[in-house]
């Protein structure tokens, strides 16, 4: 076995100057799941997904141990796994426990890692004295059986290929490449036709939405329906920009570093595929400890907890983009005071709710949310998120922003303040945007209203509208832009009557020419 399954040792000092080189390496890998019995996303994603997370785990848990080593402290540092089940031990191309397995009968190897290391990863979860770090490892291998690759040659490969991507080996000149390189990963689980869709909130729309929101170091960010985690991995990307110096190094004490890592991100997920997937995608960002509680955040019926243990009860920023057209059935509904199977609005319920005080929230809604008046739920939800909460903007969204994740709804982003009722909305409309897979929204076209937001000034894309307008019509809190450019067709009814007088001689010739020639 060892001559034919030795991998080769691609850990060779190679250095990922660029994200294309880098993008590059990790579909290298992706290739050979593919042909490896993990064709479609939602097969090799996952896969790639707990390898990935090891691997760098391995690597972090290594330069820890350095750390504590070199200030003469390395009995404040505790391994979160040991021989032989750490990455450099058995998937390294030289450790001794793959070089031992190599060398032993063909299916030695796949014996170990589905027999013996797989359980034993999943098992840290429900270890009495576990320690942050060791539930997030047991939950993000919770879902992992077994290996999905078909042969140990082909999982061999993708462990070498794996192996070379290490930490100090990709220049972080560039914030976050990895991360980065891992969210293009998700964006094709939510490409239209595969199920992964709901999970995927376009990249652009979360870092607009977080911008405008702005979490503020020492601030709890929550999203209670949080998919791979997108809204809380760019609320911690932009807390790093915000404190570092122009050189690029940070600004932070070791206090705020630590709570910045540990203490600060919080979400909920119900779904088992997409619940390692988010803790994987949190700590590749540099979230040690994502907070993640694993359930159905409507109807409280919980999967696992473990990682909520000392959440808050109520939180300082939520995030979030709940599913577009979901039904809850009773045993959600009874839990709201405004009942109906519509889950956008339960889940509007549930922000409000979530906010401390002062509280700021931005929500993704479909617009149906907004215009409908025909449903006692809606009317009170929206009247309630009025009374209690300062809805200060309203942005318009193109259609098509949510095409490529397989929904064709026309979407609103709402922002609110909790603890003042709203005296007036500044709506700012981008919906005249032409939005394709090709010409997708990006930041940029977000410029404006960036700029016109701190005064909430009107313009051809931006107008206020106060609660008695909105009350008037029965909280429609639908935009309608009152400033945009219509065109008017200016000819006269004589005009219009000879152009159609025109057009149908061409039509009666056309017609004569066709009889012709039949």
């Amino acid at each position: 076995m060892a001559g034919s399954l030795n991998g080769n040792n691609l850990s060779n000092g190679k250095a990922y100057t660029t994200q294309q080189s880098l993008n590059s390496a990790i579909w290298g890998v992706c290739d050979i799941l593919r042909r490896s019995n993990c064709a479609g996303a939602l097969q090799y994603v996952p896969e790639l997904t707990w390898l990935l997370f090891l691997r760098i785990l391995d690597e972090r848990e290594q330069q820890d141990a350095d750390r504590a080593k070199a200030v003469d402290r390395e009995w404040e540092f505790t391994p979160s796994l040991v021989a032989p089940y750490r990455w450099r031990d058995w998937a390294a191309p030289w450790g001794p426990k793959r070089v031992e397995l190599q060398n032993r009968e063909r299916g030695a190897f796949f014996g170990f890692v589905n027999g013996e290391l797989l359980p034993w990863l999943r098992g840290l979860s429900d270890r009495p004295n576990a320690t942050p770090r060791q539930r997030v490892i047991g939950q993000i291998l919770s879902g992992v059986e077994r290996v999905r690759v078909d042969t140990e040659r082909n999982f061999l490969d993708v462990l070498d290929r794996v192996d070379a991507i290490r930490l100090d080996s990709v220049d972080q000149q560039h914030i976050f490449p990895l991360s980065q390189v891992y969210e293009g990963l998700l964006l094709r689980m939510g490409e239209k036709g595969n199920d992964g869709g709901q999970f995927f909130t376009p990249r652009e729309v979360i870092r607009a939405m977080v911008r405008a929101v702005n979490p503020r170091l020492g601030e709890t960010v929550y999203d209670p329906c949080c998919g791979t985690g997108g809204f809380l991995a760019q609320s911690y990307e932009h807390l790093w920009e915000a404190h570092r110096d122009a050189a690029g190094d940070e600004r932070l004490t070791p206090d705020q570093l630590t709570a910045l890592r540990q203490r600060m991100f919080y979400g909920r997920e119900k779904e088992n595929l997409i619940y390692p997937i988010a803790l994987a995608n949190l700590v590749l960002h540099g979230i040690d400890e994502p907070h993640i509680w694993h359930g159905n955040s409507l109807t409280g019926g919980e999967t696992y907890g473990g990682l909520f243990d000392g959440a808050p009860e109520l939180f300082d920023v939520v995030l979030t983009n709940p599913p577009f057209g979901g039904k809850e059935g009773a045993d959600a509904q009874t839990r709201f005071a405004y009942r109906t199977g519509a889950t956008q609005v339960l889940f509007l319920q549930h922000v409000i709710a979530s906010l401390r005080p002062g509280g700021r929230a931005g929500i993704v809604l479909d617009e149906g949310v907004l215009f409908r008046t025909n449903e006692t739920a809606f009317v009170q939800t929206k009247r309630k998120l009025l009374d209690d909460c300062d809805l200060w903007c309203i942005v318009s969204l193109p259609t098509g922003v949510f095409t490529a994740a397989g929904a064709g709804v026309k979407t609103n982003l709402l922002f609110f303040t909790k603890g003042q009722p709203t005296e007036r909305v500044w709506y700012y409309d981008l919906s005249d945007i032409k939005v394709g897979k090709k010409s997708p929204l990006t930041l940029a076209h977000f410029e404006e209203f960036f700029r016109l937001l701190p005064e909430q000034a009107e313009s051809e894309h931006s107008w206020t509208v106060t609660r008695e307008q909105i009350e008037a019509k029965h909280f429609d809190l639908k935009a309608v832009n009152p400033n945009a450019r219509r065109e008017q067709d200016t000819r006269t009814p004589e005009e219009l009557l000879d152009l159609i007088e025109a057009k149908g001689r061409e039509v009666a010739e056309a017609l004569s020419a066709l009889r012709r020639h039949s």
